[in-house]
């Protein structure tokens, strides 16, 4: 008996420090994704000296909280065996319902409050009962309220962000200034999600479902019930995650979490779930969400190049679907392990699990490791460091503004750090939020939109961490400097070329950028100012393009249905009117005149080609340029101008030889 008891307290861990350790090798033994995110944050630690900060790992924290939030509602949904793609929509929609009932529509903000989460809820539903009642394959149902979601928020707020409580806007702020709220409701939400999958009736049926939907049915669940209540829920998360993405930006963003489907569902399946049902958990949803704030974080502080950057995080999804299949394989030869014992088959196919956790743990880690080691720019991390954040890099224009901005950082011997926003102010505030922590000496930013960029820029602000705004201003925030193109007027001579190539009548159509954006606005502005000195010309439709050629082709497309008369086109970049030509036809440059707006080089080849009347030419290389000659300076201090104008030049068949 005492050497049972002996033998129980040894293998317990009673031999203090020893028991301690091996518990937490068992623990990291047990947990591939874990076991990944303590390598991947040693890993980083080693690589840069400003990751391992109590500041930098707070915003790790916030930086992941959405995505967790997202994901512990997806979890209930994998756990089943089904799938939410449409809690990204939802969670816009909800943000934009509460911005939209609480400031346009005078409604109290508790009860504001109270309509969005209910927003989410019914979406929820609407998902359970499509897939329960209406028998339609989880995919389609939530495909189809992805599109539903996201469209009612733009019909709510005409595609213009709207300002945002200032009362809930504190969930995105922090408590006694250092502790963000964000993270505590991610806290909340994950401990609530493992109450629910653990404690409750409702967590067991979602297991049972997921293993065996029929067996289930027969032992007397109501699954179709069950189902309706699984997707309630995840549409109920969406809605607090929406919340406590819009309050960060100060404005709900009815474009917002855009793809964030994508992320949720990844960060469950890093953390273990199984996409066949059956299996997961709280903690390895938010270990998932952690992997992936983890690295984008990190290869922002290590200047990974942005284009890279989406590789790493592609072959770490895949990756981690791949150890979900061969997990499950493992798992398979491990299931007679109840009737064998430990030193049986079932011993060998837990140990072979186990394996194959360490092994697909090891190859992540060291995929990320080796791209970091190899793309990075090798910089000791001395002298003088710039951020820069760009709206998007799926555009000539922003393209050629990198190019300019990187030659003027070579030429000067600074290091500059380039982001990739992807056209999502969420993603942006996080790079700068990242470039905050990583001490750069001044940061550059390309707002996605100019309100949304605010908060993040008041937080480098308030590090002392000089700010350049290049092309777009930033909306309540102090900003070294405005380096821009005078847009306004570049509208104001679009409006004269084309009204002149008119003869000063005609019906034309207007294909605006980004709605919030400066530059959309500005050059809108300009436009307008100019066209009323030519009353015989009529304006017979406004629609937004994104600054996007295919959007441009589709939207132009559209038009032309309702509006046959039209015979003249402005389109506020050079993307748009490329893809307003391609739907022109025969018609642009003969019957049609199109005038753009940058002097993009594919913008300058259409109007050698005819096929584009004019585009109003800016100069994105010498803009990049400027910009960073200017963060230099304000990083020393020295004293800038607070605008600085590009100047804008109107190119047609005459002169674009001269730019070309």
């Amino acid at each position: 008996m005492a050497t049972d008891t002996l033998k129980n307290t040894t293998d317990s861990g009673g031999d203090g420090g020893g028991g301690s350790a091996r518990a937490v090798r068992r623990l990291l033994l047990d947990n591939g994704a874990l076991s990944a995110l303590v390598v991947l944050v040693v890993a980083m630690s080693l690589l840069s000296g400003d990751f391992l900060t109590t500041q930098n790992l707070l915003n790790v924290g916030v930086q992941a909280a959405v995505t967790a939030i997202l994901a512990f509602g997806v979890t209930f949904v994998i756990v089943t065996a089904g799938i939410d793609l449409s809690v990204g929509s939802v969670a816009a929609l909800s943000a934009t319902v509460l911005a939209w009932s609480a400031t346009s529509e005078g409604v109290p903000v508790w009860l504001a409050v109270v309509l969005a989460v209910g927003t989410g809820i019914a979406c929820g539903l609407v998902n359970g009962a499509l897939v329960s009642y209406g028998k339609l394959p989880p995919f389609i149902a939530t495909l189809a309220m992805l599109s539903v979601g996201r469209g009612l928020s733009l019909v709510i707020s005409q595609g213009s962000p709207i300002a945002f409580p200032g009362s809930v806007s504190r969930i995105g702020d922090t408590l006694g200034g250092r502790l963000p709220v964000p993270v505590l409701v991610m806290v909340a939400m994950g401990l609530i999600t493992a109450l629910i999958l653990s404690r409750t009736y409702l967590g067991r049926s979602m297991y049972a479902i997921g293993g065996n939907e029929e067996a289930a049915r027969l032992s007397g669940l109501r699954v179709k019930r069950q189902k309706v209540a699984v997707y309630a829920l995840s549409g109920l998360f969406a809605a607090v995650a929406g919340i406590v993405l819009a309050s960060r930006l100060s404005s709900a963003q009815p474009q917002a979490a855009q793809g964030y489907e994508l992320d949720a569902i990844a960060a469950v399946v890093i953390g273990g779930a199984s996409l066949s049902g059956g299996v997961g958990k709280a903690s390895g949803t938010l270990i998932g969400a952690l992997i992936l704030a983890v690295l984008r974080n990190g290869l922002n502080l290590l200047s990974v190049s942005a284009f890279w950057q989406q590789v790493v995080i592609g072959v770490v999804i895949a990756l981690a679907v791949l150890l979900d299949t061969a997990r499950s394989r493992a798992g398979a030869s491990a299931a007679p392990a109840g009737a064998s014992g430990a030193g049986g088959p079932g011993g060998s196919g837990r140990k072979g699990a186990r394996a194959v956790k360490y092994t697909v743990a090891a190859v992540l880690v060291a995929a990320v490791i080796g791209g970091v080691s190899f793309w990075n720019n090798g910089s000791s991390g001395g002298g003088t460091k710039l951020g820069l954040s760009l709206s998007t890099l799926n555009n000539p224009f922003f393209v050629q503004l990198k190019a300019g901005a990187e030659a003027e950082a070579k030429a000067k011997g600074v290091e500059l750090t380039v982001t990739d926003a992807q056209n999502d102010a969420s993603q942006q505030a996080n790079q700068i939020q990242n470039f905050t922590s990583g001490a750069m000496s001044s940061v550059i930013v390309n707002p996605v939109d100019s309100d949304a960029a605010g908060p993040s820029v008041r937080a480098a602000d308030k590090a002392g961490i000089p700010v350049i705004a290049a092309d777009r201003g930033v909306n309540k925030a102090d900003i070294a400097t405005l380096v821009a193109s005078d847009n306004v007027a570049g509208g104001r001579q679009a409006a004269k070329t084309l009204a002149e190539k008119l003869g000063g009548t005609g019906q034309i159509v207007i294909l605006q950028g980004t709605a919030g954006t400066s530059a959309s606005r500005e050059r809108g502005q300009g436009f307008a100012e100019g066209i009323k000195a030519y009353p015989g010309i009529q304006v017979v439709a406004r629609q937004p393009a994104d600054f996007d050629r295919t959007k441009g082709l589709d939207v132009m497309t559209n038009l032309l249905q309702a509006h046959s008369g039209v015979n003249g086109v402005f389109a506020e970049n050079d993307e748009m009117a490329l893809g307003a030509i391609k739907a022109l036809g025969s018609k642009a440059g003969t019957s049609i005149p199109v005038v753009g707006f940058d002097g993009t080089p594919d913008g300058l080849k259409a109007v050698e080609a005819g096929t584009l009347y004019a585009s109003v030419a800016q100069q994105p290389a010498e803009l990049g340029r400027l910009a960073v000659l200017n963060a230099i300076k304000a990083a020393r201090g020295d004293e800038i101008a607070s605008t600085v104008k590009v100047p804008v030049k109107v190119v047609t068949a005459k002169n674009v030889a001269d730019f070309s």
